[in-house]
């Protein structure tokens, strides 16, 4: 699993000109899902995220958390981020999960970082979607969980 987090003041999703997801101070989270993923990487994830402190306390530090700042996430499947370009012209996608498989663990984040207490928005899996943010900092970190089997 890889996820591009970024920490933002405002981010929106928009599917066929209609605002499908959108969020205040928070982090955007575009997740790609490899094959081989599975409950496991979701549960490291959804945790990570719910508790990762990456927002600024009064000395300016990255010391707070979602929960102390009522932060948001939206998240965004993106499978591209599974692709590779490290050979040929053209990104090759074969280590991305198939749809019927990547679907399911974007729900299951999704619902953990609920239950972890997060206020969660979404894009819509497997749409033409415009994703517009402003990033705070700018902060981007990227998540790799290289531990599926496979």
């Amino acid at each position: 699993m890889r996820i591009v987090a970024q920490r933002v003041s405002r981010a929106q999703v928009t599917v066929a000109g209609r605002v499908v997801g959108t969020i205040g101070p928070g982090l955007l989270l575009l997740v790609g899902v490899e094959r081989g993923d599975g409950p496991a990487q979701v549960e490291r994830a959804a945790h990570r995220f719910a508790t990762l402190r990456v927002f600024p306390d009064e000395d300016g530090k990255m010391n707070r958390g979602l929960a102390e700042v009522h932060g948001e996430v939206l998240v965004v499947s993106q499978f591209t981020l599974a692709g590779s370009i490290q050979r040929g012209r053209r990104p090759d996608f074969a280590a991305a999960a198939p749809p019927e498989e990547a679907e399911p663990l974007i729900g299951q984040l999704i619902q953990r970082l609920s239950q972890l207490g997060v206020r969660v928005s979404t894009g819509v899996f497997g749409a033409m979607m415009d994703v517009e943010l402003v990033n705070t900092g700018p902060v981007t970190l990227v998540w790799e969980d290289r531990s599926a089997p496979g």
